[in-house]
């Protein structure tokens, strides 16, 4: 849970309760230590660029770009990983360049 206003309405916090699930504390701007935030953010920002004039071709140009997208970049992400945790850690959970 991240702070999303869809995780904290009040149905949601009802639910947690009814369920007794323990949330913890989140800071508001903490960052997506997910590597595959990083994939789908480079991938928009590629489809963005070819500008697609419809659904169709937005599909379309989802499917090449994820095509693109070589294995070797995604292990750049994850070997950064422990770097990236270095940093959550010293900023105390806070926003990160990452």
């Amino acid at each position: 849970m991240d702070n999303n206003p869809k995780h904290t309405s009040k149905v949601v916090a009802k639910w947690l309760k009814d369920n007794k699930v323990k949330v913890l504390e989140w800071p508001s701007q903490s960052p997506d230590l997910n590597p595959i935030e990083n994939v789908w953010a480079e991938l928009k920002k590629h489809v963005r660029a070819r500008r697609p004039p419809n659904l169709t071709q937005l599909h379309q140009l989802y499917q090449e770009e994820w095509a693109k997208i070589h294995t070797t970049y995604c292990g750049k992400l994850v070997e950064g990983y422990p770097k990236c945790l270095t940093q959550v850690k010293q900023f105390k959970g806070n926003a990160t360049k990452y």
